[in-house]
């Protein structure tokens, strides 16, 4: 047995699936709808103490399984260890809303939407879609003004929740910061800037290689494998003990230094959550900061944030740069404004346009491959998706339905939290894609 833990390796795992994937059956049987699945119908936690049934527990209870995953995506500090990403002490800064009246019109007016799913000869509402992708929390900015906002499920006003794979956009902005500035090159050789990677598989990559995930490094995410690369990368990640018989590596970063080389660096996109770690790692060498102290000093302490973040760690304190991060909903949608505004909010300079310019641009085309049907011929670069739409539009994306999506031709910005049974965004696609495209054309028809 790889680790006693199997439940938290499953938590982990769970959260380093590749984003975007479509293949298979969407379940063997019809699961629980949104509505029936919600944690407060389901009873989940609720009474001092809990009955026995409606415990959610680790490692006790497989907490990261639907149902049960819909409670558990607000509360994974009650399962792992975290750092904190502070706000600071100053006070928040307000977003600006529409009058209450002319708030709820807008909601009315969202809900009513008809859109056609990709594949599909019928309509949708954007109300049928918010509860067909199990949503948690929907903000949408327009123009720098909050024009629609919900929660769902476990997620409250003052509430946090998991969001995934989104943190690689997070780890992603901050390396395409250092890059801007000087302080990171991306020419370098992964070696030039962790000498102790070894013989590593990363060691002749370049940092773009890595922050654009073309490096040739064998990772396996087949689940079904209990020997492939991700189950054993779970079991190194782990914050408890390990068992006294275990002999693989100890945290991300050991895991780091024994990758072996598959394909050659900078030939394809392979969706490959080791990256993010690696970035991670570099940019924590040449800043001498950890990913949370860097993400509060350059991020959620600067943008008005009114909550902190917070990030698990591995056993050796470091923060899970690949999907580690619990944040408000309100604090993401500024993340995203910040973004459509260029690198300025509230009036201030975070960090020069060029950074947004470089990551809205998009990768390589021609390295995308076909792995990700529902997103076209995209790309990846600097931890984000870019659709290259009619729009311009890009996105963090995080696994059970986590986004950002920003449009800049729309002056939008939407944040959807969400705890869908399936983990891949290609199940979610159809309906979310063309849904965000209606709302953006419908906003900006009333411009």
């Amino acid at each position: 047995m790889l680790f006693s833990t199997t439940n938290l390796i499953a938590l982990v795992a769970g959260m380093t699936i590749a984003v975007g994937a479509s293949s298979g059956a969407f379940a063997q049987s019809t699961p629980l709808s949104a509505q029936e699945s919600d944690p407060k119908v389901m009873g989940w936690m609720q009474g001092f103490p809990p009955p026995p049934d409606k415990l959610i527990t680790q490692p006790d209870t497989n907490y990261f399984s639907f149902p049960r995953l819909r409670w558990s995506v607000c509360h994974l500090r009650e399962f792992l260890p975290t750092e904190q990403i502070s706000r600071g002490l100053g006070a928040p800064v307000p977003l600006d809303y529409p009058t209450p009246a002319a708030f709820a019109e807008m909601h009315q007016q969202i809900n009513a939407l008809t859109f056609t799913p990709m594949n599909s000869d019928e309509t949708m509402t954007w109300e049928e879609s918010l509860y067909a992708n199990y949503t948690d929390g929907m903000l949408i900015i327009h123009k720098g003004e909050v024009v629609y906002e919900r929660y769902f499920g476990c997620l409250e006003e003052d509430g946090k929740h998991a969001i995934m794979s989104m943190t690689k956009s997070i780890t992603g902005l901050l390396g395409e910061i250092l890059v801007v500035e000087g302080v990171l090159d991306d020419t370098a050789l992964v070696r030039d800037v962790i000498p102790e990677i070894g013989d590593s598989a990363f060691a002749t990559a370049t940092v773009r290689e890595v922050m654009d995930m073309t490096t040739g490094v064998q990772y396996s995410e087949d689940y079904s494998d209990r020997n492939a690369d991700v189950w054993l990368y779970s079991a190194a990640a782990s914050p408890l003990p390990k068992p006294a018989d275990y002999v693989g590596p100890d945290g991300y970063f050991e895991y780091l230094q024994q990758v072996a080389p598959e394909g050659e660096h900078g030939a394809e996109f392979h969706y490959k959550t080791i990256n993010s770690d690696m970035l991670g790692w570099m940019i924590s060498r040449v800043t001498g900061q950890s990913m949370t102290a860097l993400a509060s000093e350059r991020l959620w302490s600067r943008i008005g944030a009114e909550q902190d973040a917070y990030q698990t760690v591995d056993g050796k304190g470091i923060p899970f740069a690949g999907g580690g991060v619990t944040a408000g909903l309100r604090d993401l949608g500024r993340i995203g404004q910040l973004m459509l505004n260029g690198g300025e909010i509230n009036g201030e300079r975070l960090f020069p346009a060029e950074v947004v310019e470089r990551i809205s641009a998009g990768g390589d085309r021609t390295k995308f491959g076909s792995g990700f049907p529902t997103l076209g011929a995209g790309s990846y670069t600097s931890q984000w998706w870019v659709f290259h739409n009619d729009h311009g539009a890009y996105a963090a994306r995080g696994v059970h339905g986590q986004t950002i999506y920003v449009d800049p031709t729309a002056e939008m910005v939407l944040v959807r939290l969400a705890s869908f049974p399936v983990a891949q965004n290609g199940f979610i696609d159809p309906t979310s894609l063309p849904a965000y495209q209606a709302v953006a054309e419908f906003l900006m028809s009333r411009d």
